[in-house]
């Protein structure tokens, strides 16, 4: 089968999509991935051998400037008519698209065509560019179990298929805590400033002085920090890139950081307790921390509400209390069988 495997954007994205571009190919299928030039690399890196690439060109609508986003709206256009004339010499017969704009003109073709598309929708919130592209589409698989801004209806089928992770996590998934007293502060590629400012702060004002902090931050800021953690005689490692993640996590008691679909599913798949604070401008980090918190394994906490008292008493209770985080890990765990859910809904 002739399948067409659209993404873009951020690895977010990316990511989902080559896990299961994978998985097809092993099945035996002819797979062509389209991206935009922001990814082309990481795309091209990771696709399975024999797959085709496609180049789209595309952007982010959501700039501030008019005059950008009139741009961004002319590229999906061109590339959605360039799709278009594409499927006429390559008509796949399936396609199934990933979120982010690029995924926007490879559906739009499908549609025009025909040709059955599936769309996966990474956040708990429905997305913009997906949210456009969902009136084009019969089947949307999602992440969580609820999606805000998206019901089943008698013409799109809705199915909860999980997200894709990177299989070092699906390798220790389940994996039980090592109660070595350590967190993770993670605030994704650029930190975050909130996490740089409250955890230090609330770590040293506990009396649990065993407590290892691994804290990836701003480039600017890790002097700063590591000559905090230090004069508080608390143990630190600060960087401002972890290169092995997956293996930091799993290592980790207790996570704290932002609500990223990709970071609460991975921390779902392995089973590891955590504070989210979602970025207060990001509906989609609110909707996927909130789902998280209601499995019992984390914290969902605005930013007004992510104080140093408060996450002082919190971590108190934690880890003086090893049951409690055994148990909060217990119910963070959550299967994932995302991959082979998608690819089975795709060769339908």
């Amino acid at each position: 089968m002739r399948i067409w495997i659209a993404t873009g954007g951020t690895g977010g994205h990316v990511f989902p999509a080559l896990s299961v571009a994978e998985e097809l190919a092993k099945r035996g299928h002819r797979i062509i991935i389209s991206t935009d030039g922001r990814v082309m690399d990481m795309v091209k890196r990771g696709k399975p051998k024999k797959s085709g690439v496609a180049f789209i060109w595309a952007s982010g609508v959501g700039a501030k400037s008019k005059l950008m986003q009139i741009i961004a709206l002319f590229k999906i256009a061109v590339s959605s008519a360039a799709l278009t004339l594409r499927f006429m010499l390559f008509r796949p017969e399936r396609v199934v698209a990933f979120g982010g704009y690029a995924s926007v003109p490879a559906v739009f073709a499908a549609h025009l065509w025909k040709v059955p598309t599936l769309l996966h929708e990474q956040n708990g919130a429905i997305g913009r560019a997906n949210k456009f592209a969902m009136r084009w589409v019969r089947t949307l698989m999602t992440s969580f179990p609820k999606v805000d801004g998206v019901k089943s209806n008698k013409s799109l089928k809705v199915i909860y298929s999980g997200l894709p992770v990177r299989k070092e996590f699906l390798a220790a998934a389940n994996s039980p805590l090592k109660m070595e007293s350590k967190i993770l502060v993670t605030g994704g590629s650029l930190g975050a400033q909130i996490l740089d400012e409250v955890v230090p702060v609330a770590i040293a004002a506990m009396k649990n002085k065993k407590i290892f902090v691994t804290h990836q931050t701003r480039p600017e800021n890790v002097v700063r920090l590591q000559k905090f953690y230090s004069d508080q005689k608390i143990r630190a490692n600060v960087l401002s890139f972890i290169h092995n993640m997956a293996e930091t996590i799993i290592s980790s008691d207790l996570i704290i950081g932002r609500g990223g679909a990709s970071t609460v599913v991975e921390l779902e798949t392995v089973g590891r307790p955590a504070i989210i604070v979602p970025l207060g401008i990001n509906p989609d980090q609110a909707a996927n921390a909130e789902n998280f918190s209601k499995t019992g394994g984390a914290f969902s906490v605005p930013q007004d509400k992510f104080t140093p008292k408060w996450l002082t008493a919190t971590l108190t209770e934690l880890f003086d209390n090893p049951a409690r985080l055994t148990k909060m890990a217990q119910k963070a765990y959550v299967p994932n069988n995302a991959v082979s859910i998608i690819a089975d809904e795709v060769v339908k």
